[in-house]
């Protein structure tokens, strides 16, 4: 009865952490002798996608610092935020003009904390890994992962919907897509009560 209780609160999370979204994304199909120098270069590397994320992520670092300043400093605590904004502004800026990603056209894809799912033109076989980049908005957050395909079926739409589970994400890049996944679904239930309460 409990293991059942388990899996049933398994699965109410993973659709709970599930979204769809527009999102710009590119992958590359990798072979498995690729894999280990990726996932190498995705630990130790700083590419120009994934800046904004580890700003985000110290951000949350010295969130409680931040907070212990506001409580004794609250104008120098409002200087620190404005400085935080205008640094996340300019790199912002410099990802739009330079990342291949925002010249792509935004997609429809389903996201999760532990995978992804979109519309490809081909098909991709099962089991096959490939590095996904993944731009999202308003914030421009750059993830990037390893991922292996776990299914790959002929759309009702066009293409194939292929569905890809992470194999390899950073601590970072996870708790950004999260951060993204509840914000979004929090904008949903608003713009929802609000189209309620019209009615």
């Amino acid at each position: 009865m409990s293991d059942q209780k388990d899996k049933n609160c398994e699965k109410d999370r993973r659709k709970f952490f599930r979204l769809d979204d527009k999102v710009n994304l590119s992958f590359e199909l990798l072979t498995e002798e690729e894999m280990p120098s990726r996932i190498n270069e995705l630990t130790f590397g700083l590419t120009d996608l994934t800046v904004l994320t580890r700003m985000s992520s110290i951000t949350q670092q010295l969130a409680a610092t931040l907070h212990r300043i506001d409580q004794r400093e609250p104008d120098i605590a409002d200087y620190l935020r404005g400085l935080d904004e205008k640094i996340e502004l300019l790199a912002q800026s410099y990802l739009s003009k330079n990342s291949e990603l925002t010249d792509l056209p935004k997609q429809i894809a389903n996201l999760s904390a532990g995978g992804i799912a979109f519309t490809v033109d081909e098909a991709i076989e099962l089991g096959a890994p490939l590095e996904v980049k993944l731009l999202l908005f308003p914030s421009y957050t750059g993830i990037l992962v390893i991922g292996r395909v776990v299914s790959c079926e002929l759309s009702d739409i066009d293409g194939y919907q292929v569905r890809i589970d992470f194999e390899y994400i950073r601590d970072n890049d996870r708790d950004a897509l999260i951060r993204h996944i509840l914000r979004r679904q929090g904008e949903l239930l608003r713009r929802m009560r609000e189209e309620r309460d019209v009615k």
